[in-house]
């Protein structure tokens, strides 16, 4: 890693994804989900379960995963869990309703192949629903990624093991919003990318309360915690200016 005046660049190339897949129930999802993922590359797929009842577990193995169960359910956790039982130097953090398109895994691969100052990201979006709200939400999403590197977890989030490694993995202490939180830190770190052919995620969780309802309460939450991680900042930046006057006070 060379650090320079304005950015950091990765001379180390990245050879080996590992794409982790937190799951509970998920058995009929995982298999349009993870066969694309070995046939573009991927050198192994991690599922972290939380005590599947519907033979999710049986299934994963079936398909070639490698799994590792947890005590429960708890999305952050299971992300940190398989990425601390994963071997590659490109870490994807990928839903089981998430379908990744061979392109789309070529192209991530490319992008992180040889000298780069890209630390993570995630890709362009789309929902298997005719919804025109739902179409319209995916591309103001497009936009914020591209303006502020604000990523969910239904995009497909991808990172450096060494740049996930420094950040401290994902919050397990937020029930919610892990995704958010850690692409706010992601980006702190570096440059991070949106990258297409876009991923398919599935729009079922809008089904069940509808799209705008769940839409509302989804941005309510993000909003909350781009206060929260603003007045850590803030407090952060105070404790720093504190400690430099102290300094220089005879």
């Amino acid at each position: 890693m060379v650090e320079g005046a304005r950015r950091i660049v990765f001379a180390v190339r990245v050879t080996t994804l590992s794409v982790i897949i937190p799951t509970l129930n998920e058995a009929a999802a995982l298999p349009p989900a993870v066969k694309p993922l070995f046939a573009a590359g991927a050198t192994e797929v991690v599922v972290v379960d939380a005590a599947s009842a519907d033979g999710t577990v049986e299934v994963a193995r079936r398909l070639g995963c490698r799994v590792v169960e947890a005590e429960g359910p708890g999305r952050a956790r299971q992300l940190n869990l398989g990425a601390a039982s994963s071997r590659g130097d490109l870490l994807l953090f990928l839903h089981a309703d998430t379908l990744v398109a061979e392109a789309a895994l070529e192209t991530l691969i490319e992008t992180f192949d040889g000298e780069s100052d890209v630390v993570g990201g995630g890709f362009v979006r789309v929902f298997d629903s005719s919804s025109l709200f739902l179409k319209a939400t995916c591309r103001m999403a497009a936009w914020r990624n591209r303006r502020f590197g604000l990523f969910l977890g239904d995009q497909g989030m991808f990172v450096r093991r060494a740049v996930f490694d420094g950040i401290g993995g994902f919050n397990e202490g937020l029930p919610l919003g892990e995704d958010v939180d850690f692409s706010l830190r992601m980006r702190k770190a570096g440059k991070t990318v949106v990258l297409a052919p876009p991923v398919i995620s599935s729009a079922r969780r809008f089904a069940k309360r509808g799209a705008i309802r769940q839409t509302c309460t989804d941005f309510l939450l993000a909003r909350r915690l781009l206060r929260e991680f603003a007045r850590r900042e803030s407090a952060v930046r105070e404790s720093a200016g504190s400690c430099s006057v102290a300094k220089i006070e005879p």
